[in-house]
């Protein structure tokens, strides 16, 4: 009688050791938080710009904001779908968290945002760890049929 390997293929499900549901999860969790935050974003700009003034001057920079980091929430919807095959864009999805909070830090360490406009970062630093949690434990040579 032979063990099963760790790996194991059952339709078009693709487990490795809980691996790859793990990784489902965290990009269904990131697409789903990040469809409903950005969502609200497009009825919050007059709010955005009393909150944090001087009021807004270029809403095009901000709806532009919107609408590509909404279309990101999008992208994880999909690597969730097939994390595996999807795992190349991982790397970009990293890119978009961690050049997010880089140009936050660097901006609050200007002295050029306020704590609460640096303070948003904080779902996208758990949300780029659980990325990078996610990209390595998708990544072992046992994972390509």
């Amino acid at each position: 009688m032979t063990q099963p390997s760790a790996w194991q293929v059952s339709g078009t499900e693709r487990d490795w050791g809980g691996s790859m549901k793990f990784a489902k999860n965290v990009f269904l969790a990131a697409g789903v938080w990040g469809v409903l935050v950005m969502t609200s974003m497009y009825f919050l700009f007059d709010v955005v710009s009393l909150q944090y003034p001087p009021p807004i001057t270029h809403p095009d920079f901000y709806y532009g904001f919107v609408s590509i980091t909404f279309a990101w929430q999008i992208v994880f919807l999909v690597i969730s779908a097939d994390p595996l095959r999807y795992r190349p864009i991982m790397a970009a999805a990293l890119v978009e968290k961690f050049g997010y909070i880089a140009t936050l830090s660097v901006l609050y360490a200007k002295g050029q945002l306020v704590f609460g406009q640096f303070a948003v970062i904080g779902p996208d630093v758990v949300l780029g760890l659980l990325f990078i949690a996610a990209f390595f434990k998708t990544g072992g040579k046992n994972h390509h049929a």
